[in-house]
């Protein structure tokens, strides 16, 4: 049930058993036998299904989708519900905010604590540097090559001059570690360095600020394998694949602000069954990390915007003449109306 859901979820468990061979003894001598009977046992991998603590995230997630959806079709007959979970957000969000004041007093406690238990330190920091060193490798290559090959790909356009219109930007984003908080600059680099219309940037780059999150997908995924790594856990193709899919699902319900990825990335951990404690050793470094994610970040949603631009531009163009003939008729008739009245007012003066 949904109670049982938000404190337990169900873990598929493996389990190393030996098996004995099961050989038939056909020896000749005194050698052949004990062979036969030395036979290393077969070890065998069983699967379990358990009850762990832990949120069941994913099933949480499809539930109230569900939910929702239903209370969409329902329409006035569900504005009860509907002010229910207003109120309770807003209960929720004040006492975040009460919280929030003694953040970073718990948060150093979580850290220290966590420094202290660590047995070899020197081992650790080796391991956080190289799991900061695939981060940020990550995510040049998906900001310097995958992003600028699928803008050329599409436009046939030189992408690093696109990159020069935007690396105000990009500076504004390494510092600020908001997208929200760059898209100013980000409309100004695009719409008065590159050309780009009004009507595409306010467009996407709103929706791109708040969606598309692919640097912070990244950055959980690799988190959260090098956690499992730590605690000497062996994720199988599936757990990767969930690890995958939860981490663009969690990018996108990520806030634009500093630091956002730490939080949907209990998410991560939990669908897997790794430990969400470890998630204070990376807030030790998630300050530098989050600058380079969230700047790539803004270069995905401004070569998204120039792409939308390139593949409308045709039919922007065709609006905008459109547009212009019928303000010319427009015009052409309130002329020709105003000519009429002069023309009826003069004769009837004539008449007079």
């Amino acid at each position: 049930n949904l109670v049982q859901a938000c404190f337990q979820q169900i873990q598929t468990v493996t389990k190393k058993v030996e098996v004995a061979v099961q050989e038939e003894i056909n020896a000749t001598s005194v050698e052949g036998l004990v062979a036969n009977m030395t036979k290393e046992p077969q070890i065998i991998i069983k699967k379990s299904l358990q009850f762990k603590s832990g949120m069941n995230v994913l099933g949480l997630i499809g539930f109230f989708i569900a939910f929702g959806i239903c209370m969409g079709k329902m329409g006035d007959k569900a504005r009860l519900m509907i002010d229910f979970f207003n109120i309770l957000n807003e209960i929720v969000m004040k006492i975040v905010i009460m919280v929030m004041w003694y953040s970073p007093f718990g948060i150093a406690c979580l850290i220290c604590g966590k420094i202290i238990s660590i047995q070899d330190l020197e081992v650790v920091a080796r391991q956080l540097g190289m799991y900061m060193v695939t981060v940020i490798i990550g995510l040049i290559i998906h900001g310097a090559i995958f992003l600028p090959s699928i803008y050329f790909a599409i436009t046939r356009k030189n992408p690093f001059t696109f990159f020069l219109g935007i690396f105000q930007a990009w500076i504004t984003a390494l510092g600020t570690a908001s997208s929200a908080g760059t898209l100013p600059v980000t409309f100004r680099c695009l719409e008065e360095n590159l050309g780009i219309d009004k009507r595409v940037t306010r467009f996407v780059l709103p929706v791109g600020a708040t969606i598309n999150m692919d640097g912070t997908a990244l950055y959980e995924a690799v988190a959260a394998i090098f956690i499992a790594q730590m605690n000497g856990v062996i994720l199988d193709p599936g757990q990767i694949i969930t690890v995958s899919l939860t981490a663009t699902l969690a990018s996108v319900g990520a806030a634009s602000i500093p630091s956002a990825g730490l939080v949907t990335m209990l998410l991560i951990l939990t669908a897997v069954g790794l430990p969400t404690q470890d998630i204070s050793l990376l807030v030790a470094v998630d300050w530098l990390l989050d600058r380079f994610r969230t700047s790539v970040n803004v270069v995905g949603d401004s070569y998204g915007a120039g792409i939308v631009y390139h593949l409308s531009k045709a039919e922007l163009d065709e609006l905008d003449a459109h547009m212009a003939k019928s303000d010319d008729i427009e015009m052409m008739t309130k002329n020709q109306s105003y000519y009429d009245d002069m023309k009826n007012h003069h004769e009837n003066n004539s008449n007079q």
